[in-house]
C-alpha cells in the first residue's frame, strides 16, 4: 500500500497525525478536496491498515506514571515468544522491540516511581523464564519531535 500513496494521502496521514480526531469536513477544507473524497481515503487508508488506529496523547506525568525507562533485555533464543507474550501483559510496558546488536529487546516501560520502576524490573521482567539479564535507562526527560507538515 505504502507505493500506491500520493500527495494528498500523505497530506490526510500528515494532518490526522497532528489531530486524529479532525472532523471529515476540517479535513477536506484544510486539504481543498470533496468530503466525499476526503471520507473515502480516510475509509481506504484505515481498511488498508496504513492508518492502524486513532489513539489519546497521554502526559504520563498528570496520568500518575512520572518515571520512564528504557529495558534492555538479554534472552534465551528459543524464548522468544513466551517471553514476548509475557512482556506484552505487564502493565506499563508500552512498547516492545525486537532488535539486533548487543541485546535482544527493548521495552520502554512507565511507572509511577522508582519504587514501582523497580518492582517491574527486578521481580517482573528478571523473573521471567528465558530472561537472562536487563539494563535499565531512566528517562530524565522526553521531547516531542517537529510535526512536519504538507
Amino acid at each position: 500500500m505504502a507505493d500506491a500513496l500520493d500527495d494528498i494521502d500523505r497530506r490526510i496521514l500528515a494532518e490526522l497525525s497532528r489531530d486524529g480526531r479532525m472532523p471529515i469536513r476540517k479535513l477536506s477544507e484544510t486539504l481543498h478536496i470533496s468530503r466525499a473524497n476526503a471520507y473515502a481515503r480516510v475509509q481506504r487508508l484505515r481498511e488498508t491498515n496504513v492508518i492502524k488506529g486513532f489513539r489519546a496523547d497521554v502526559d504520563h506525568v498528570a496520568a500518575g506514571m512520572g518515571t520512564s525507562a528504557y529495558v534492555t533485555v538479554n534472552l534465551h533464543q528459543a524464548d522468544w515468544r513466551p517471553v514476548g507474550e509475557r512482556l506484552r501483559m505487564l502493565p506499563g510496558v508500552v512498547h516492545i522491540a525486537l532488535v539486533g546488536g548487543e541485546f535482544d529487546v527493548i521495552l520502554l516501560v512507565r511507572a509511577k516511581d522508582n519504587a514501582d520502576l523497580r518492582r517491574l524490573v527486578l521481580d517482573e521482567i528478571q523473573g521471567m523464564p528465558g530472561v537472562v539479564n536487563t539494563r535499565t535507562l531512566l528517562v530524565f526527560e522526553e521531547f516531542e519531535p517537529p510535526m512536519t507538515g504538507s
